[in-house]
């Protein structure tokens, strides 16, 4: 099982990062564009402490989001707000977060998460760790794709590869990092593309982020489209 110690204490480390990053901008900083269409940094952060809330039902037992309207108007609703009030509303909702997952519970228990999606209670503070440093990536201030942890960078295109695994729509692909770490994705078969370039690249590919693939090598036929997340 995941050592779900180990991941909140990573989950605490990127969340300093990405508080210690937003003090440094402004007002008018947050209402400018990320790197996520149609999201100004506003909207990320508001999201990243309305997702902090969500977690806590999920580990409270309720449902993750009343719906998947309210949770939208929730984030266009607080996206606006000062700089001030993005950062305490970070903080405490963060902090609720880690203390719901600091009393004894089973961590083998299987909890639900948005629209019908269910894991082990011991994956989701890795899934916190997802949303912290991804969305931090995505504000465009700065922080990279190739800036990640090394560790969750990995784990992260380890997740990726398994979630598109088994997708008709994907053709089988053979993904090559420039260490020698080799992993499928797609389809069922012998692969059909191999898909080659640096762990970033690879990340930046299978999540929709950064050069999208701009970076990468392909063998075999063009770079498949992948689903959205």
């Amino acid at each position: 099982m995941t050592d779900h110690v180990h991941d909140l204490r990573s989950v605490r480390e990127a969340t300093d990062r990405l508080l210690t990053a937003v003090a440094k901008l402004d007002n008018a900083a947050l209402a400018e564009e990320s790197h996520l269409p149609g999201w100004t940094r506003g909207h990320i952060l508001a999201h990243l402490a309305r997702n902090a809330d969500a977690l806590v039902n999920v580990f409270e037992g309720r449902p993750m989001y009343e719906s998947a309207t309210a949770r939208d108007a929730d984030i266009e609703r607080d996206a606006g707000r000062t700089l001030e009030e993005q950062l305490t509303d970070l903080r405490d909702s963060a902090a609720s977060f880690m203390a719901t997952t600091e009393p004894d519970q089973d961590w083998s228990r299987t909890v639900e998460l948005r629209n019908g999606v269910t894991d082990l209670a011991a994956n989701v503070p890795f899934r916190r760790w997802v949303e912290v440093d991804l969305h931090h990536v995505d504000l465009n201030i700065g922080y990279e794709l190739s800036d990640l942890p090394e560790e969750f960078t990995e784990r992260e295109i380890d997740f990726l590869a398994d979630r598109w695994s088994g997708r008709p729509e994907v053709p089988p692909v053979a993904l090559v990092a420039t260490d020698g770490r080799r992993r499928h994705t797609g389809s069922a078969g012998d692969p059909a593309v191999t898909v080659s370039g640096t762990a970033a690249g690879l990340l930046a590919w299978l999540a929709g982020r950064g050069d999208k693939g701009a970076s990468l090598t392909t063998s075999g036929g063009p770079l498949p489209t992948l689903p959205p997340l």
